[in-house]
């Protein structure tokens, strides 16, 4: 009869706790990401603070979505239809010349990934040898910026060579010797892509050719939303993620193909050890003399009219 009487009050203080929790514990605070492009390595801090809860952990339920045109996340948190997105730097500072409401709150890779490639054995061992050379690019703008900067280094112009649009096309091309050299390619991918399929190739890096360094993945938000708690909180959950990320990496890879079972593969393996270094450690830190001076230089070239006030396109969140 004893026995009986703990069990009940035990039970009847386990109802009592759960309906106590219940009722007091808010709610967890949506968040939805639109990424740059599909899942891929370098999404990896993303990744790991979802699979480790580290968003749970600070009250945040985050939608991580990919985008079926990879142009429009940005332009769908300036429309207030999303929270957050993946963008680059220098898609930013375009971005926020013409007029859109958004602001940098935190950094992904800290580093330039693009690239001028070519087959290690084409014979261009240095970027003079590009005169008269074909040059395959996906993107009109900002890679022609980076390939005409570059050139000029040996003193070339674009002029001296010839570009064709490969539409996205860019290790194909370079292995089909459609072109000659393809500016734009990402040194953690298509340089593993190449090595593997057997035709290794050579990477100029556009941070050594006259191009300031610049952040290559960046989360950008709403300018309205940036008082909002919950964005520091979501950095706050990035940055575990970095943190067990470089000191897990074995484990942060099998959390990151989980459920994402098609990218265990070898390029994706290979991606993966190559962008490790490249992650932002602090990602709500920001540089403002580094931002500055990329974005002086994007002025330089005519991809913006004008720089305004730093606060108002790059902030670190209080």
């Amino acid at each position: 009869m004893q026995y009986s009487r703990k069990n009940f009050v035990a039970c009847l203080s386990l109802v009592v706790c759960t309906t106590f929790f219940a009722v007091s514990c808010p709610a967890a605070e949506k968040i939805t990401l639109l990424l740059d492009w599909f899942v891929n390595p370098d999404h990896a801090p993303i990744i790991v603070a979802q699979e480790m809860g580290y968003f749970a952990d600070q009250g945040l339920e985050v939608e991580i979505i990919a985008p079926a045109n990879p142009n429009d996340p940005p332009k769908l948190v300036a429309a207030g239809k999303a929270d957050l997105a993946v963008s680059y730097q220098q898609q930013h500072q375009v971005q926020v010349g013409e007029g859109l409401p958004l602001v940098r709150i935190a950094t992904l890779v800290g580093t330039p990934l693009n690239s001028l490639v070519v087959l290690a054995d084409s014979g261009i061992e240095k970027i003079s040898d590009l005169k008269g050379k074909t040059i395959g690019y996906s993107v009109g703008g900002f890679e022609t910026v980076l390939l005409k900067v570059m050139l000029k280094q040996a003193g070339l112009t674009l002029d001296d060579v010839k570009l064709v649009n490969v539409n996205f096309s860019l290790s194909p091309s370079l292995l089909s010797k459609k072109v000659d050299a393809v500016i734009g390619a990402f040194r953690n991918f298509e340089l593993n892509q190449m090595d593997i399929e057997h035709h290794p190739g050579r990477a100029f890096f556009v941070e050594e050719y006259g191009i300031p360094a610049y952040d290559e993945l960046i989360i950008v938000a709403n300018k309205k939303a940036v008082g909002s708690g919950k964005l520091r909180k979501f950095v706050n959950a990035l940055e575990r993620g970095v943190q067990y990320l470089v000191n897990h990496p074995d484990k942060s890879f099998q959390l990151f193909i989980k459920n994402h079972k098609d990218l265990d593969d070898e390029l994706n393996k290979r991606a993966w050890a190559d962008t490790l270094p490249r992650f932002a450690l602090r990602p709500g830190a920001l540089d403002k003399h580094r931002y500055s001076r990329f974005a002086d230089f994007l002025k330089e070239q005519g991809m913006v009219q004008t720089v305004p006030a730093m606060e108002t396109w790059a902030v670190e969140l209080p």
